[in-house]
């Protein structure tokens, strides 16, 4: 078990490095943290700070998970053997979980980061590439309908694990079982959206939507 916690701890380290701190050191100390939604994503990056930047941050928050899928988990650390008792396969699923924490609670950062979508992602291109499409798929449809970037990223993140049991189950369980739960915690950390939904006063990017010509404003929190 040394193995898995020292791994599980080495990805959260690195999944608190966050891409909206680094990008923001680099352009002379921007924090979005107090700007738009306050929310340390690619969304919130995108409607304050623009294009460029929002990329930048996008690119080192999905590389978190594809470093703490697909690297940690066969790293030879030194004074901590190989355990044979640990699945490689829970292990990996384990550090890919651990990147998605560190993103959303950063002990760099005080622990208030972002709400872990980005990094997600990062890690399913390691540990189910082939899940990339629908998942994209489901995100840009809910998006196109409702103009909601928080509602199409809960409603992508639900669709995984419901495409994983329509397809996959039996066979693939441990996977189903990562993403059911982190579904779950991907709905949860949108609940300020929802919320926001309710009230009428979440952001609804109107020039998405192929049914509706009207604008709201608002904020969306969307990492």
């Amino acid at each position: 078990m040394l193995e898995l916690g020292v791994k599980f701890l080495i990805s959260y380290f690195i999944g608190s490095l966050m891409g909206a701190m680094i990008v923001g050191k680099l352009r002379g100390g921007v924090d979005i943290r107090t700007m738009g939604s306050g929310n340390a994503g690619g969304t919130n990056a995108l409607r304050t700070q623009g294009l460029g930047f929002a990329i930048g941050v996008v690119l080192i928050d999905v590389g978190k998970g594809v470093i703490g899928a697909g690297v940690v988990p066969g790293l030879e650390v030194p004074f901590v053997s190989t355990d044979p008792e640990v699945s490689r396969q829970w292990l990996t699923l384990c550090c890919g979980a651990a990147a998605v924490f560190g993103h959303v609670w950063p002990i760099y950062h005080r622990f208030r980061g972002g709400k872990g979508a980005a990094t997600l992602v990062g890690t399913l291109t390691i540990i189910g590439p082939a899940l990339i499409l629908p998942l994209l798929v489901v995100w840009v449809g809910v998006l196109v309908v409702s103009g909601y970037v928080g509602l199409a990223t809960m409603a992508a993140a639900v669709s995984v694990p419901v495409w994983i049991a329509i397809t996959r189950l039996p066979e693939d369980q441990p996977l189903f079982i990562y993403c059911v739960v982190m579904a779950g915690f991907i709905v949860r950390w949108h609940r300020t959206n929802m919320q926001r939904m309710r009230d009428g006063s979440e952001h609804q990017n109107t020039k998405l939507m192929i049914f509706s010509s009207k604008r709201k404003t608002g904020d969306d929190g969307q990492a």
